[in-house]
């Protein structure tokens, strides 16, 4: 019986025959992970490896020729078969899916333990009939999408309403590398409970944004992935997001932002985690968020940068074009900065001492000046153990001409050498009061 169930899910999502190539599912031990490539009806045998895994994948295939295929209400042995598995996790990949078979599938989802469904490399063909999904509620809490192809998302919001009562309970979504050029504000009104949304690598412009959180979309979002998309204005993206008031963690890295204008939009008050990394930025943009705790601004142009920001914990600006360290005197929390990559020659080593927070500083392949003072100030937080990876070897000397090429570790920092006015001074005085006294 567990079996025929399993087929009976495998058959709605992914597992069909295909000559020529493996028709087997492989059970991994260790990892509790099951993968079955293109198994048909006649050799389903081997998915009873899958009944210990937490994780199944199905791999390949078309599901055009199962669209006729009955598929009935379970009876109760079925039912309980279903409850029985241990499965946590469903992958679905390389699969031609007609959404017809899937609205037919997808209810069965209800029986099972599966928190997590997976859709990679699939392509999502015609329109399903959603009615049966009304007022039926799934144990899945993370629904992905990967690299998929589907009808727009406009236009289908009565698929939505049949799928509310489930979707209403989802907890992570993920879109990524799909194409995505729009969502529709009806469409973020359904996730009343969504804290994670990943639309990272789809086509999503400035104009996209508004719609899709629109006032009542996305109440409780916590997470937001907009990374490597076509957004360019910093403004637009701040006045689209300022009503996702639960907003903690915002990441618009590999979006080519332009500075323009300071903007006098104000960022939802609960954005802690910003990342602006790679978006070709040569100017810190403002205004930031108020009570940011991580910054991340690696990867980008930047010359100079000054930042106030008394919550701010963690600071990352490897990969710039700095000249010098930032000044960290208005940043009392900080415990983290991360200069590596940059042209700075010398921490500055009186700012350091400043912060008894400050725990993991990072700057290596930098042109240091090791004169007394930096390879000092270097070496004495080596010492405490607060440069991390990369210390000693990625940390060298461009100047002085003596000490070029050598390792910052290695110079000598004595007092008589870096001090000798200090030691010649009092020995001079001591002389001479021998002299008075003989």
């Amino acid at each position: 019986m567990r079996v025929a169930v399993l087929l009976l899910l495998g058959m709605g999502l992914g597992l069909l025959e295909a000559k020529g190539r493996r028709n087997r599912c492989f059970f991994n031990r260790t990892q509790e992970y099951c993968t079955c490539y293109n198994l048909s009806e006649e050799t389903s045998g081997s998915i009873i490896q899958c009944l210990a895994a937490t994780v199944v994948e199905f791999r390949g295939g078309e599901l055009e020729k199962y669209i006729d295929f009955p598929i009935r209400d379970l009876d109760d042995a079925a039912i309980d078969t279903l409850g029985s598995l241990i499965i946590q996790k469903v992958i679905i990949s390389g699969v031609l899916v007609p959404e017809i078979l899937l609205a037919r599938v997808l209810r069965f989802f209800s029986y099972t333990h599966v928190k997590e469904l997976l859709f990679d490399s699939c392509i999502f063909q015609g329109t399903g009939d959603w009615r049966t999904m009304n007022g039926q509620s799934l144990p899945i809490l993370s629904l992905s999408f990967h690299n998929v192809t589907s009808v727009p998302l406009i236009g289908n919001e009565q698929a939505f309403s049949s799928l509310s009562t489930w979707l209403e309970t989802l907890q992570e979504l993920a879109v990524t590398s799909s194409h995505v050029t729009s969502l529709p504000c009806a469409f973020g009104r359904v996730f009343r409970t969504l804290h994670t949304l990943d639309l990272a690598e789809n086509s999503l412009g400035d104009g996209s944004l508004p719609p899709a959180f629109c006032q009542g979309a996305f109440p409780q979002l916590q997470v937001l992935r907009l990374q490597h998309n076509n957004l360019t204005s910093y403004h637009s993206v701040c006045e689209s997001v300022k009503l996702l008031q639960e907003l903690q963690d915002l990441s618009l890295s590999q979006n080519k932002l332009m500075a323009g204008p300071s903007s006098s939009c104000q960022w939802p008050a609960s954005l802690r985690i910003f990342n602006l990394s790679n978006t070709g930025l040569d100017e810190v943009l403002t205004p930031l968020p108020p009570n940011l705790e991580v910054l991340d601004m690696s990867h980008n142009n930047l010359r100079a940068v000054d930042i106030s920001l008394s919550s701010l914990k963690k600071l990352f600006l490897s990969q710039n074009m700095l000249q010098a360290a930032p000044s960290i005197r208005n940043c009392p929390m900080l415990d983290t900065i991360h200069l590596d990559n940059n042209s700075i020659s010398e921490l500055p080593w009186d700012e350091v001492t400043l912060l008894e927070h400050l725990q993991d500083v990072a700057a290596a392949n930098n042109p240091f000046d090791c004169s007394c003072s930096g390879a000092r100030g270097l070496q004495a937080l080596g010492a405490r153990g607060h440069l991390g990876q990369g210390w000693p070897q990625d940390y060298t000397c461009q100047s002085p001409l003596g000490y070029q090429g050598w390792r910052v570790v290695a110079v000598p920092v004595s007092v008589l050498r870096c001090h000798r006015a200090a030691v010649i001074a009092p020995l001079c005085v001591a002389l001479a009061l021998l002299g008075l006294a003989g």
